[in-house]
């Protein structure tokens, strides 16, 4: 049995036409009458031709493909942004090559030479938690392929970016426990490198500000990602004298992890002390007590990014100016904040 591809030769001489003609017509040109098109077409499926999308996209010069990078596949947050990627180049028929840099920069490299040379018109990225520098994002640029960043993004590199109102978001957030009594409020932040946990923390510092609160230094600690992180500080603090009565934790992963220190501390949530997270996770909603988060409405970021290619860049190749978004985030309020709701012994 031969494995020798059908090519557009071969078709072309089945059909006792040229091939320029059967280009036209499998491409839907102007020129080719209707019916000698769908004969064409009829014998292409009978001789099992596959059109060669890569060679014809790189003859006009675009690969018609986008690249995506997330830190993380298996978050909610991320996998909801890539649905909605995959959302507007479905409606703008084009491909998406999806990969993940495990946090690691050296792994988020590797993803980004992977896509340059699958010749990708954009890469759209969330920065990893190791990542520092924009230098990476520089090189895709000298390569003629577009960049645009979105939630964890570094504001030093002067591309477009879609970005959630996070400083807003975690104020709200503060507000919300505050309202509900809450007097001690603790912070478990992110690295600081990155511009976006630099601002949920300004937001919770500017909610108890606002509220006449002094809480102790202490009580605001950076650089946690991790439930096993966010578990020995919330440990810690609720071993102090005077400990928080309640955290704001910028992931719901943080979250579970501080619920988890709680419990190992015999509290009660939370009339004892009160959670809440970020990203609005599925698990936040099924657990005892549920988890109040900040749903970031992560499908439209994703969408939203992947627009800023097909409604701005590819319409004003010529323009300099830089598209920022900012998608707004809802608070969801749950049990583990709401001191009106019944107190839950871990």
């Amino acid at each position: 049995m031969s494995t020798k591809r059908i090519t557009i030769y071969d078709l072309a001489k089945e059909l006792g036409l040229s091939v320029s003609y059967v280009s036209k017509a499998l491409n839907g040109k102007p020129g080719v009458k209707e019916e000698v098109r769908q004969v064409v077409l009829k014998k292409a499926a009978e001789i099992n031709f596959k059109h060669n999308t890569q060679a014809a996209n790189l003859r006009r010069g675009s690969s018609r493909t986008l690249g995506v990078i997330v830190p993380q596949i298996n978050q909610s947050f991320f996998s909801d942004a890539i649905s909605g990627i995959e959302k507007a180049c479905t409606e703008n028929k084009h491909n998406l090559i999806i990969c993940q840099s495990h946090e690691k920069s050296d792994v988020e490299e590797t993803a980004i030479e992977t896509l340059i040379h699958q010749n990708v018109d954009c890469i759209l990225i969330s920065l990893s938690k190791e990542t520092q520098s924009a230098k990476v994002l520089e090189q895709v640029l000298e390569h003629k392929i577009n960049v645009v960043q979105f939630d964890r993004c570094d504001e030093n590199f002067p591309g477009h970016r879609v970005l959630n109102d996070n400083k807003h978001a975690t104020y709200k957030a503060a507000k919300s426990m505050i309202d509900e009594g809450y007097q001690k409020l603790a912070f478990i932040g992110g690295p600081l490198h990155m511009d976006l946990y630099m601002n949920r923390k300004e937001g919770f510092i500017k909610a108890i500000s606002e509220a006449g609160m002094d809480i102790p230094d202490s009580f605001i600690v950076d650089g946690n990602i991790s439930k096993e992180n966010a578990f020995q500080t919330a440990m810690k603090l609720l071993a102090l004298p005077e400990p928080p009565d309640a955290f704001l934790a910028i992931s719901d992963l943080q979250a579970l992890g501080i619920i988890m220190a709680i419990s190992e501390s015999g509290l009660k949530i939370p009339d004892d002390v009160g959670v809440f997270g970020y990203a609005n996770e599925p698990f936040t909603e099924i657990i005892s007590p549920s988890i109040s988060s900040v749903d970031q409405n992560s499908e439209k970021i994703g969408y939203q990014a992947a627009m800023v290619y097909f409604d701005y860049i590819l319409k004003n190749k010529e323009s300099d100016e830089i598209i920022t978004k900012i998608i707004e985030s809802d608070l969801i309020i749950r049990n583990s904040s709401k001191r009106s709701a019944v107190a839950v012994s871990l």
